[in-house]
């Protein structure tokens, strides 16, 4: 059966209104998992056992359960516990707003702390010994040596972990947030007529996602300045 244009228009503005709801979901989640991430990271390649034992288990409990389960347990789980109703944190804990985005910042940092870990093992010895032989040492050479070379191998892996979490917030709409899932499944059942809906929801995530992995492609060019052409470089 073709499709309803008008329908289909209108759903599609409909759902824009999701767009910002999404964005904000998916920016602060990366942001805090990020922090979160470099913790981690730094602590699995500490060396010392009692800081690598704890971010493996934190990595293994998030990477091997479902988001929508931890999503779930956030929301639903935490207001169990009076200690919990009874502090300052629980006029955020109670919002499903901030319960989505600690969920998706703990979900993403498990995935991100590998990426990064990977990334910064990846720096070959030798070049940070030559920096080293140079005069640098401490927060220098991890800034104009480690960091760079790290950033190149970790930028592909983390672009997927965003693109990853712009999809994941689709999840917040099973704790009433409305973003553009929640908007979508309000109108499936105002209207019955599901194909349509999930085709707009599917294009705006697409168009998101198209920009994303065109920034990170950016990112990437710029950053790898060996991969571009002579004139490239000369410009």
């Amino acid at each position: 059966m073709p499709f309803d244009l008008p329908f289909l228009a209108e759903s599609f503005v409909a759902l824009l209104k999701g767009i910002p709801l999404t964005l904000q979901l998916t920016v602060l989640s990366v942001v805090a998992g990020g922090i979160l991430a470099f913790a981690l990271a730094f602590m699995r390649i500490s060396g010392k056992w009692w800081l690598d034992v704890p971010a493996q288990f934190y990595i293994f409990v998030f990477r091997g359960t479902p988001l929508l389960v931890q999503i779930y347990i956030i929301y639903y789980g935490l207001s169990q516990f009076p200690v919990l109703r009874h502090s300052f944190l629980w006029p955020f804990l109670r919002e499903a707003y901030w319960c989505a985005v600690l969920a998706l910042a703990f979900n993403t940092a498990a995935y991100s702390a590998e990426i990064i870990r990977g990334g910064l093992l990846s720096v070959p010895a030798g070049q940070v010994e030559a920096a080293r032989a140079c005069g640098m040492s401490g927060l220098l050479l991890f800034r104009r040596i480690v960091m760079p070379l790290a950033l190149r191998q970790m930028l592909p892996g983390y672009s997927n972990e965003i693109i990853l979490m712009v999809k994941s917030t689709a999840l917040a709409s099973t704790i009433t947030l409305l973003e553009i899932t929640g908007i979508a499944a309000k109108l499936i059942s105002e209207s019955y007529r599901p194909v349509e809906v999930f085709v707009c929801a599917g294009a705006i995530y697409l168009a998101i996602n198209f920009l994303v992995a065109r920034l990170f492609a950016w990112l990437e060019y710029t950053v790898s300045p060996e991969t571009r052409k002579p004139e490239e470089r000369r410009a």
